[in-house]
């Protein structure tokens, strides 16, 4: 069985244990790196210890579930167990450090052996797809899917969503989530595939009839709780779960407004 592109079940995901690690990446500010897990396959993990820590792990899982549920292509995402002595053996002193400070529970999404990175000059996106990604970046205020950073990837002759980490920033802030949940995304006047995005109207209607509460709940339970704590905030587990499934609900529910700030941004660059 492929892992690569496991359909969205709205249960629970898989969970591995990385046996070895293998590359790291440099590209990514984060640090993350190629792994082989116990199942003998290589992941790019995302690592608790990094500069943003669970949080770039929460907006991953988010943004890449809710993208799959919509029927995007995503990498499957999977828990990884890492054992901090896997470190030992490191000669790189930084690698060392993040690994040690990355035991317990992390995030990886399935390597895509051979993939190549989306180049809008080079690769066709049609007008729908390009109005579905630009949709739900604007949904998860997804600021890093720029012409520089195009977080894409090109696999088997098609378009790979990746790296979903700096979405959701509202979570770097807790106290004033509520007004940031109803702003339009004005970052989206820099998305590479805005120029393409000509059926937004569209996709609204499509997607907002998708992303039913049941769904956004059933994405956001997956948080396991030890992400959760940490001391930006002293809201309990529960509640902080409470405030993700209400974020999505509230930009879900004023789409039209997302939409809006996203037309007339393209008006403004074609």
């Amino acid at each position: 069985m492929n892992h690569a592109s496991a359909p969205y079940s709205g249960t629970r995901l898989r969970t591995v244990q990385v046996t070895r690690y293998a590359t790291p990446l440099r590209e990514g500010g984060s640090l993350p790196a190629i792994v082989e897990a116990d199942d003998d396959f290589l992941y790019v993990l995302k690592f608790r210890g990094a500069g943003q820590g669970v949080k770039a792990l929460i907006a991953e899982l988010i943004g890449g579930e809710l993208a799959r549920a919509l029927g995007l292509r995503v990498p499957e995402i999977v828990f990884a167990g890492l054992d901090p002595a896997l470190g030992r053996t490191e000669p790189d002193e930084e690698i060392q450090d993040l690994l040690r400070a990355s035991g317990g529970l992390n995030l990886a999404l399935h390597y895509l052996s051979g993939a190549i990175t989306f180049d809008p000059l080079v690769n066709p996106v049609d007008a729908k797809l390009a109005s579905q990604i630009v949709w739900l970046d604007c949904l998860l205020t997804n600021v890093d899917r720029t012409a520089r950073n195009t977080n894409m990837l090109i696999w088997h002759k098609e378009l790979w969503l990746i790296d979903h980490g700096a979405a959701l920033y509202f979570h770097h802030s807790w106290e004033n989530w509520e007004p940031q949940s109803r702003r339009p995304f004005a970052a989206v006047k820099d998305h590479v595939l805005l120029p393409l995005a000509s059926q937004l109207e569209a996709v609204d209607q499509e997607f907002r009839a998708l992303l039913d509460a049941p769904l956004i709940r059933s994405i956001v339970s997956l948080i396991p709780d030890e992400w959760l704590a940490d001391e930006s905030s002293d809201l309990p587990a529960d509640e902080r779960r409470r405030v993700y499934t209400q974020f999505l609900e509230n930009r879900i529910a004023t789409s039209e407004t997302l939409v809006r700030e996203a037309q007339n941004a393209r008006k403004a660059i074609i």
